[in-house]
């Protein structure tokens, strides 16, 4: 990230997180920290579902994480908790986000607080209940609302056309003056009163009187109205006129009893009804077996009474059976309630029922207990999780040790090579000497000396060397913030005598102050680079350019000479350990030097390489992490 980009990151208003693509914290900016009450790099490495009230609820997470992916970003309101265990409720939009492959790279998540504009909303909501209930006009249909004590507070025009009554003669009016004689000497219109406000609902068909004495055959729905509080605020009643169809319905009736004998009887599904506000009207024994709750427990209520609180407070019940009204069906996987509180991981289906008229009459509703089978998929990717990572760790493992073997196969073809030609030299005069004392021949004993003494001095250099390099690998790093200038002047004082021999003209061009790493090593390395390009001249002087910049956080040197060149084909062979490319009658050395620079910058974490046109000089390339 660019510094500029980096203060935008930490001066947006919202909390912003960076995660991984398992969901873990990556970072996150100064807002995150004001909202969620966490220091800076307090929550790193630890997954985002931390945050939430339920601070274990995996499943759901990687839910959401799934969704995220599915359909480009996914959006969650709910409880959550700060640092210090308070609530505020929040807005997340979780967002994927991919690499240049399309592979999956992680996910970006904004964070809201909108608490203060929940609670408004909740306001807003509690003060428009009253309007919420209220039906719209239609006629077919008498729909209107009683008070607590059965006077009706609203009307509609069905009313007028099925009973009779204008608003005026009815607003205020007890709603027993639809009834019977009969209905009234026993206490009717009480009594479904008490039952819809026990049961939830009362349903009958039966006798009822329009305005002018005149009777008609009624289906009447009443319904018992409870607020947020579950405290009663009325009821709502619902009359239709079926006299011209009530043959017809009671062979209806009695195909809806069948089919309900049926429903009631399967054990694996819940099965019920809702009416079309979503009041419950009918439950199975697979309903009962996994919510919990026996029929006369949820007959009438809200079929809300199985969601979460952050469900509710979301209208998400509302919200479900608004799109099945439009599209015919609602289906979704999620968390629901059982009686006793506890939870578990739901499929419903939601679907609008329509009577032969295409009306509106309900919803069924078919719940499965998916608990078992979600708590075994995560468990499976868990494992394979596990695998993947263990296979990852195993081809790191394998990728070190085949390195390992290719730097002992090395070792063995130099113990057996280079090592052993000088002490084969060494040998050789030695008993060129001993035959010359024998026959009292003295005169090439200096020669034999001489040579022997340069044999094993090569010999002494290259375990020197070998040590060396081996020495690099083990050792441990001392990172600091090093000049760029004090690295180069350095490694030219230590090469002084070989610069002043050959005339050479090193100049440094740096954009960069710093790098950080082990300053010794890093003066090994760019003394063996410019080491290098000293010695490899023919019959000129060299001429050296050190180039240092910055690009994408990381710092990058070029070492250019105008020296002979390398063959393109050997441009990798020469960071092998003791690897030659001339004679060292030509060009005196052991092979190592380029192999230790490659060892230091890969203990930096950086990389390595050399292009060249033979004959007209070598640039090597070095990018290092600006901060590791």
């Amino acid at each position: 990230m660019t510094p500029n980009s980096s203060i935008l990151f930490d001066n947006l208003p919202e909390g912003v997180f960076l995660l991984d693509a398992a969901g873990h914290i990556l970072s996150y900016n100064q807002a995150a920290c004001r909202i969620t009450g966490y220091a800076a790099t307090e929550i790193e490495n630890r997954p985002f579902f931390i945050l939430d009230e339920d601070h274990e609820d995996t499943i759901k997470f990687q839910h959401e994480l799934n969704m995220a992916v599915q359909n480009g970003k996914w959006v969650s309101e709910g409880w959550r908790r700060r640092k210090d265990r308070t609530r505020y409720w929040a807005e997340a939009t979780l967002s994927p986000v991919f690499a240049g492959d399309s592979k999956l790279s992680g996910f970006t998540v904004l964070l809201r607080d909108t608490t203060e504009r929940k609670n408004r909303w909740l306001e807003t909501k509690a003060s428009e209940e009253r309007f919420r209930l209220m039906v719209e006009a239609v006629k077919d249909y008498s729909i209107f609302m009683l008070d607590p004590e059965g006077y009706i507070l609203t009307w509609n025009e069905g009313v007028q056309l099925i009973h009779g009554y204008s608003a005026s003669e009815l607003i205020g009016k007890h709603f027993s003056i639809f009834y019977t004689s009969a209905d009234l000497i026993a206490e009717k219109a009480e009594n479904e009163l008490r039952i819809a406000q026990q049961q939830g609902i009362y349903r009958e068909e039966g006798w009822r009187v329009k305005k002018g004495g005149s009777v008609f055959w009624a289906s009447v729905v009443l319904t018992a109205l409870f607020n947020d509080q579950n405290k009663l605020v009325g009821f709502s009643k619902v009359t239709r006129d079926l006299t011209s169809r009530l043959r017809d319905e009671e062979v209806l009736r009695d195909s809806e009893a069948r089919y309900r004998s049926l429903v009631e009887q399967v054990a694996d599904y819940g099965i019920f009804m809702l009416d079309e506000k979503g009041r419950i009207v009918s439950w199975n024994e697979g309903a009962k077996r996994i919510k919990g709750y026996a029929a006369d427990e949820v007959i009438g209520k809200y079929f809300s009474i199985f969601y979460p609180e952050e469900d509710i407070i979301n209208d998400k019940p509302k919200r479900e059976l608004r799109i099945a009204r439009a599209v015919g069906k609602y289906e979704e996987e999620g968390w629901r309630l059982r009686k006793d509180g506890t939870r578990f991981w739901a499929n419903i289906v939601i679907t609008a029922v329509y009577d032969q008229e295409n009306r509106l009459s309900g919803f069924s509703k078919v719940t499965r207990d998916l608990t078992e089978r979600k708590l075994g998929e995560q468990a499976l990717q868990e494992s394979s999780n596990r695998y993947r990572q263990l296979a990852s760790e195993l081809s790191i493992a394998n990728d070190e040790l085949s390195a390992a073997n290719k730097e002992l196969e090395q070792f063995s073809a130099i113990v057996s090579h280079d090592l052993k030609e000088p002490v084969r030299t060494v040998k050789s005069f030695l008993h060129l000497m001993a035959r010359n004392v024998e026959q009292d021949q003295f005169q090439n004993m200096k020669t034999y000396i001489g040579k022997g003494i340069a044999a094993a001095e090569r010999m002494e250099e290259l375990i020197n060397n070998l040590l060396h390099y081996s020495h690099i690998s083990k050792s441990d790093l001392i990172k600091e913030e090093v000049k760029v200038a004090d690295l180069f002047h350095a490694a030219i004082q230590n090469l002084n005598d070989s610069v002043e021999a050959s005339g050479a003209k090193v100049t440094l061009q740096s954009d960069v102050d710093s790098v950080r790493g082990d300053r010794v090593q890093l003066v090994q390395l760019f003394q063996n680079l410019l080491g290098n390009a000293l010695k490899f001249t023919r019959g000129r002087a060299p001429e050296i350019s050190v180039q240092c910049s910055e690009e994408n956080n990381r710092v990058r040197f070029m070492i250019t000479d105008n020296g002979i060149g390398i063959p393109r084909e050997k441009l990798e062979a020469v960071f092998e350990i003791f690897r030659r490319l001339h004679f060292s009658s030509e060009y005196p050395g052991t092979g190592v030097g380029l192999a230790i620079c490659k060892k230091v910058v890969e203990r930096h974490n950086g990389k390595i390489w050399a292009e060249s046109v033979e004959g007209n000089g070598t640039t090597f390339f070095v990018v290092l992490p600006h901060n590791q």
